[in-house]
C-alpha cells in the first residue's frame, strides 16, 4: 500500500537519497534528549543525505519561554536549525538541514510544516493560536506544505473526537515508525481517499534511538532547500521508507 501513493518516475534502485522528515532536538522540544548537532551527525553516520528537523512549535510540547518576545522564540526556533546545519556546512560535508516543525494545532492533533523560513515566521505573530484553517492559509501562501502528523495515533495527550480535517492537508505521515501498523493503515486510506502527499517519519528525538534511520523519503537527486523539498512532494517522484527500506 505504501507504494502505490507516490509515483516514482525510475526503479527503486535510483532512489538512493534518503530523508528524515520528521525529528526533533532538545533545544527547542521538551520530550528531545540530542542537541541539533547531534541529530545531524546521527543521521549523517546512518547514510542519510539531510534531514527536516520539525521541532514541537510554541502551542505543543515546546522548550522555549513562552513568555518571550515573539522575535526571540521565533528565533530559538531559527538558531536550532542553523546549529545543525552549520554542523554539516563547517566540515564541507555532504548533508542536508532543512527546517520545519511540527504544530499542535489542538488535542494534541498535530502537522508538520515544510518550506517555511524565519521571515515567514517573523511576518505571522502568534502564528502558534492560529487555527488549523488559518495555519494552513498562512503557509500556503508562503509556498509551504502541511501533513498531517501520526493523523491516528492513540495517546493519552492526543483527543481521538478530533478528527483529521483533509481539507486543511496538503499530506499526511502514512507511516510514523511510533505507530501501529493499524495507525499506519488508517493514514494510509486517508492519503489514498482523499488525495493527500504521503510522507515517513521516524520521529526521532534522540541520537541512539532505535527508530533514527528507519523512516522518510528516498529520492532519486539531493534536494538542499526546503522550496525543493515541497517541489518534490508534489511531484510524487520519491519512495516512502518504512522499517528501514525503501519501498
Amino acid at each position: 500500500m505504501l507504494e502505490q501513493l507516490t509515483r516514482p518516475q525510475r526503479d527503486a534502485g535510483a532512489y538512493t537519497y534518503r530523508y528524515e522528515m520528521h525529528c526533533h532536538c532538545n533545544w527547542c522540544s521538551a520530550c528531545a534528549h540530542s542537541s541539533p548537532q547531534a541529530m545531524a551527525q546521527a543521521y549523517y553516520q546512518a547514510g542519510y543525505a539531510g534531514m527536516v528537523l520539525t521541532d514541537h512549535f510554541l502551542s505543543g510540547n515546546s522548550a522555549i519561554d513562552r513568555s518571550l518576545p515573539w522575535k526571540d522564540k521565533v528565533e530559538a526556533y531559527w538558531r536550532a536549525y542553523e546549529a545543525a546545519r552549520d554542523w554539516a556546512q563547517g566540515r564541507s560535508r555532504d548533508f542536508a538541514v532543512l527546517f520545519g516543525l511540527e504544530h499542535q494545532y489542538g488535542g494534541g492533533k498535530e502537522v508538520l510544516t515544510y518550506g517555511i523560513d524565519l521571515d515567514f515566521l517573523l511576518a505571522h505573530p502568534d502564528l502558534d493560536q492560529y487555527s488549523l484553517a488559518d495555519y494552513t492559509d498562512a503557509v500556503r501562501r508562503a509556498g509551504g506544505l502541511i501533513s498531517m502528523a501520526h493523523p491516528y495515533r492513540h495517546a493519552d495527550y492526543i483527543d481521538d473526537t478530533i478528527l483529521p480535517q483533509p481539507q486543511y492537508l496538503d499530506g499526511a505521515e502514512i507511516y510514523n515508525y511510533g505507530n501501529t501498523p493499524e495507525e499506519n493503515r488508517q493514514a494510509c486510506e486517508l492519503a489514498r481517499e482523499h488525495h493527500l502527499i504521503p510522507t515517513s517519519g521516524g520521529d526521532v528525538h534522540r541520537e541512539d534511538e532505535e527508530n533514527l534511520a528507519k523512516a522518510g523519503i528516498a529520492l532519486s537527486s539531493p534536494i538542499a532547500t526546503g522550496e525543493e523539498l515541497v517541489q518534490v512532494l508534489r511531484s510524487l517522484d520519491y519512495r516512502i521508507i518504512a522499517d528501514g527500506q525503501v519501498r
